[in-house]
């Protein structure tokens, strides 16, 4: 586990992995890699397409671990929180592929926005330290000049939702994230 320089809070871990003439072998996640983090309890997958852009959404209150099990995604994680000693910081990395970082997770917490872009088709799953609650599910335009991300694909597809979120300088105070101490 590797804390992101970008992004205070931001862990990155590489996986390790297992292989023999059968395969491979990869433990995703354990919950002792990240220290004092609250316990994950809600395991999710998402397939999505080629040239599919995800986000950015962002939680006051909840964290997000990602994993990409099959294909290749452009991650892309925006600080939003007020006091952070990275406020306003983008980081921008790939997970999955053939490349390093094949078998890498990386634990997002409450307040950075994130999103994704399917560079293949791919499968991600996702843990989270909350069940849903729609009140804490918000987000942030993905093309918002203030993020600044090279999202690696032409025309993406968004969802109607991620079209409608709005500039980072238009969000109203009360869904502005602070920085808390982990």
């Amino acid at each position: 586990m590797t804390p992101s320089a970008a992004i205070d809070g931001v862990l990155v871990v590489d996986l390790e992995v297992h292989d023999d003439d059968r395969g491979l072998f990869v433990e995703t996640w354990c919950q002792k890699w990240l220290g004092n983090v609250p316990p994950m309890v809600q395991g999710n997958r998402a397939d999505r397409v080629a040239g599919t852009v995800v986000g950015l959404h962002y939680h006051l209150h909840q964290a997000d671990y990602w994993v990409v099990v099959a294909g290749r995604a452009r991650v892309v994680l925006h600080d939003l929180r007020t006091g952070s000693p990275t406020d306003g910081a983008t980081l921008v990395m790939d997970l999955g592929g053939d490349g390093p970082e094949r078998h890498r997770g990386v634990y997002i917490p409450p307040g950075v926005a994130h999103g994704f872009a399917a560079l293949s088709d791919l499968t991600i799953t996702y843990l989270v330290d909350r069940t849903y609650d729609p009140s804490d599910e918000l987000g942030v335009a993905w093309d918002d000049p203030a993020v600044g991300a090279d999202w690696g694909v032409t025309g993406p597809v968004l969802s109607e939702r991620d079209l409608a979120n709005p500039a980072r300088a238009d969000l109203a105070d009360d869904l502005r994230p602070v920085h808390k101490e982990r």
